[in-house]
């Protein structure tokens, strides 16, 4: 979850400036204030920068630290703030961050505009980011699922992808974020195929739904998911049944798969 426009909204308040003031100092139009305030648009990374620049914050404190709970921060005088930065400063003194693989990340409302964007730079830079600490140097973009077609991974779900750079690296019945020209940003499992190179099945983890073919030519990008991250007590509940159910229908599905490969 982004607080850009919250906080964005809280330190303007801080400073006591109207969003033409603010506008003035970032040397944009005021209605992109007002769009970036309410959540209309996402704030281009210069903009996020000259943001942090001019409040004295970090950028992963202004896209992910509720900044209201902080005190008097942001405001021209005052100790709560200068206090607080302090104290991250100095936590942060001795840390090098220059090997720490930023992770791009794509929610479902940028989606639609990503198999066109995805190679764009300015379109990149639209878009959010963030760090995990358990990742090593690579090359990772993550990317917010909906549906039920992945169960028991929830709708909902982030999953963050290490790029894939050929399909000789794609291993059998991986999960994967696949992006298609015929379906967009799809996470499924791929089932490769030996005699058949040219195409990939995706298989859906809920076995309600049938596997499909795609042309490997037709897809832009593979990332293999590495970490899923989704809400504390989202993961879907199983019964007895429903495993049992689960459990014949993925048999006929493989049976199937084994027969049309054959």
């Amino acid at each position: 979850m982004s607080y850009a426009g919250k906080n964005l909204k809280y330190i303007r308040k801080q400073r006591e400036w109207t969003q033409e003031e603010m506008a003035n100092q970032l040397q944009i139009k005021r209605s992109l204030v007002g769009a970036y305030e309410e959540e209309r648009a996402e704030p281009r990374l210069e903009v996020q920068e000259a943001i942090c620049a001019l409040f004295s914050i970090s950028l992963e404190e202004f896209l992910f630290q509720d900044l209201s709970l902080v005190g008097n921060f942001g405001a021209e005088s005052g100790s709560n703030s200068k206090t607080y930065l302090d104290r991250r400063r100095s936590l942060k003194s001795d840390r090098s961050i220059s090997n720490t693989s930023i992770v791009t990340f794509v929610p479902v409302k940028a989606a639609a505009g990503y198999l066109a964007g995805y190679a764009d730079p300015e379109f990149l830079d639209e878009l959010n980011t963030f760090t995990l600490p358990m990742l090593a140097p690579g090359d990772y973009r993550a990317f917010e699922i909906i549906g039920d077609s992945m169960l028991p991974t929830p709708s909902g779900s982030v999953i963050v992808g290490e790029k894939v750079d050929s399909i000789k690296e794609v291993k059998n019945s991986n999960t994967y974020i696949v992006i298609s020209s015929a379906d967009g940003v799809v996470y499924k499992r791929i089932i490769t195929n030996d005699d058949h190179k040219d195409r990939l099945t995706l298989l859906s983890d809920n076995p309600l739904y049938e596997p499909y073919q795609v042309n490997s030519q037709d897809i832009v990008e593979i990332w293999k998911a590495v970490y899923i991250i989704n809400k504390a007590g989202s993961q879907p509940m199983w019964n007895v049944d429903q495993l049992a159910g689960v459990v014949n229908n993925l048999q006929d599905q493989i049976t199937s798969l084994k027969r049309k490969m054959n």
